[in-house]
C-alpha cells in the first residue's frame, strides 16, 4: 500500500534513507551522509513524502519537492520487488513532469529511471562530493 508520509514514520525513513544512501553510494564517504542526516530529517516533513507499506512495515519511500524527486529508498531486502515502481508511478499519477539528480555511477539507480521512462538531459559534477551525475527528466 502506498498512502502519504505521516510523522510516526520520521525514524524509520530516516534510518531507511541512511542505510540505502550508504549501500547504493559506496563511492562516496559514509561521513557526507551521516553529516546531512539532521538536515534531511529537517526537510523530510517539509516535502510531499510518501511511503510503501505492509504488515505496518515501511518497504520504501519517495520524496518530492514540486517536480523534482528528491529520492527514492527502497529496503535492501525489497529491492527488485516492485517496490519502487510502485513509488514512481504513484508521483507520475500526480505530475505531468519528474525530474531528479542520480549519481552516474549508480548504475542500477539510472537504469531503473530509464524504465521508467526518464531520460538523461544533462550530466555535471556534483560540487559536495565531486562525483559526476545526471540529471534526467520524464514528461507525460
Amino acid at each position: 500500500m502506498i498512502r502519504k508520509f505521516e510523522m510516526k514514520d520520521l525514524d524509520e525513513v530516516m534510518s531507511l534513507w541512511l542505510h540505502v544512501n550508504t549501500e547504493a553510494h559506496s563511492f562516496i564517504e559514509e561521513d557526507y551522509w551521516e553529516k546531512n542526516y539532521e538536515m534531511v530529517r529537517e526537510l523530510i516533513p517539509e516535502a510531499e513524502v510518501f511511503v510503501a507499506e505492509e504488515n505496518q512495515q515501511i518497504r520504501g519511500f519517495i520524496g518530492l519537492t514540486d517536480d523534482y524527486i528528491a529520492g527514492i529508498f527502497v529496503k535492501t531486502e525489497e529491492q527488485s520487488k516492485g517496490v519502487g515502481s510502485e513509488l514512481i508511478h504513484t508521483v507520475m499519477m500526480l505530475k505531468d513532469h519528474l525530474y531528479l539528480n542520480v549519481y552516474r555511477k549508480n548504475t542500477r539507480a539510472v537504469k531503473f529511471y530509464q524504465r521508467c521512462g526518464f531520460t538523461i538531459v544533462s550530466q555535471e559534477i556534483d560540487e559536495d562530493t565531486s562525483e559526476e551525475e545526471y540529471t534526467m527528466e520524464w514528461y507525460r
